[in-house]
């Protein structure tokens, strides 16, 4: 399959559920399990610092610092198996990228809790292309509260993210949707998620 619309208000969001060949993505999961620098940073919220709830790695060229949570990322270098991929994936999605911040969900305990990518240096109309690998979890999109005070707010959207599959989120999507993955009781197997990222200079 290749990149197809999905039909949401104030957004562009593109989908292939099979992006990467199973046997493709399987080989990826099992190597970037191994591979990838994983490590668990403590955030603060509400006042409170705790761990995040899942492993995190940041890789990309040189320049590409990133600030997201207070947390601050100088980019690893990429390895072979991340820079491959992020050539298909700018061939599949016409963008260029020069980071990806990679996300290991252990468990269905492990989660992402509800934010806009909208940091300065992600730029006024960015791209975010988040390719998922491992178990299938259900990726959640609500109206930004802070855009929709004078006008009914569009109904909330659930999409399951599979094995081998690629989101493409272009602007105005992050202006007017935040996301999350949450939490989940049902017994589920670990999965990754690499969102690629254009990083310019802070100012």
């Amino acid at each position: 399959m290749a990149l197809t619309s999905l039909p949401l208000p104030h957004a562009n969001l593109l989908f292939d559920p099979t992006f990467l060949p199973t046997p493709v993505a399987d080989t990826l999961l099992e190597q970037l399990m191994t591979e990838v620098a994983w490590e668990q940073r403590n955030i603060r919220i509400f006042g409170q610092e705790m761990p995040q709830p899942r492993l995190t790695a940041w890789y990309g060229d040189p320049a590409a610092r990133y600030t997201y949570s207070g947390l601050t990322w100088d980019p690893l270098p990429w390895t072979p198996a991340l820079l491959a991929l992020r050539h298909r994936v700018e061939a599949a999605t016409q963008t260029p990228f020069n980071s990806v911040l990679l996300n290991h969900y252990r468990d269905g305990r492990d989660s992402m809790g509800w934010h806009a990518d909208d940091e300065p240096e992600l730029g006024p109309a960015p791209a975010i292309a988040s390719l998922s690998l491992g178990a299938t979890r259900r990726f959640r999109l609500r109206p930004h509260p802070t855009h929709f005070r004078t006008q009914p707010a569009p109904a909330p959207l659930g999409l399951d993210l599979p094995h081998g599959s690629l989101l493409l989120m272009r602007a105005p999507t992050q202006q007017h949707w935040q996301h999350a993955l949450p939490k989940t009781a049902r017994p589920i197997g670990p999965r990754l998620n690499l969102t690629f990222r254009w990083v310019g200079p802070q100012t």
